[in-house]
C-alpha cells in the first residue's frame, strides 16, 4: 500500500518559478514549499508511470486495479505472483478466447493447474468430395482438472470460468479430480 513520504522532495519546486515580485516574498516561498509537499507525490507517480502499468513492478492493489482494466479473471485472494501472472497475461488470453489452448491458460492462471480438455471436433482436408467428417457430429467439451484436495477448489468459480472461456455453442462438462497416486 502506497502512502505520505516524509521529506519527499520535488524537481520542479513552484517557489523557483515565481515571478520576481513573490521571488524574495518569505511568505510566498513558505506557502509554495507547503504546496511542493502536497504535489510531491503526484509528480513521482507521474514521473514513475510506467511503473504503475507494468504488473510485475507496479503495488498490489494497483495490479488488481489493473485487472479490472484488461479483463482479468481475479478473485481477491490470489498469491501475488499468480495475481501479477494473470494480469500480464490478459490481453493475450483474449485473442486466445475460445479456443483449447486459451481456455487451459485461464485455467491454468487462475487455479495454477492446466486441466486435460477433451472436444468433439476437428479439422482437415480431403483430396475428394464427401469425405468423412473428423471428430463426433455432436459437439461437447470437457474440462478435467486434477488436484491433490478436489474439496479445495472453488468449484462454481471454475464453471464461471470454462463457459466463460469456451467456444459460446459448445456445451460443456467440467470435473474436478484427485491426482491418481501410483
Amino acid at each position: 500500500m502506497r502512502g505520505g513520504i516524509d521529506g519527499l522532495g520535488t524537481r520542479h519546486p513552484i517557489g523557483a518559478q515565481l515571478p520576481a515580485a513573490f521571488a524574495e516574498d518569505p511568505l510566498m516561498q513558505r506557502f509554495t514549499e507547503g504546496l511542493d509537499g502536497v504535489l510531491a507525490p503526484l509528480l513521482t507517480v507521474l514521473d514513475c508511470q510506467e511503473a504503475y502499468l507494468d504488473p510485475a513492478l507496479a503495488p498490489r492493489d494497483f495490479t488488481t486495479w489493473l485487472g479490472s482494466w484488461v479483463g482479468a479473471e481475479l478473485t481477491d485472494d490470489e498469491p501475488e505472483a499468480m495475481l501479477r501472472e494473470a494480469v500480464a497475461a490478459a490481453a493475450a488470453l483474449h485473442r486466445l478466447r475460445g479456443t483449447a489452448r486459451g481456455l487451459a491458460e485461464a485455467v491454468r492462471l487462475a487455479f495454477g493447474v492446466l486441466p486435460e480438455i477433451h472436444e468433439s471436433g476437428g479439422a482437415q482436408w480431403s483430396a475428394r468430395p464427401l469425405g468423412e467428417f473428423p471428430g463426433d457430429p455432436v459437439a461437447a467439451l470437457t474440462v478435467v482438472l486434477r488436484v491433490p484436495d478436489p474439496a479445495a477448489v472453488d468449484q462454481r468459480r471454475l464453471n464461471d470460468l470454462v463457459r466463460a472461456a469456451r467456444p459460446a455453442h459448445i456445451p460443456c462438462t467440467v470435473q474436478v479430480i484427485p491426482i491418481e497416486r501410483t
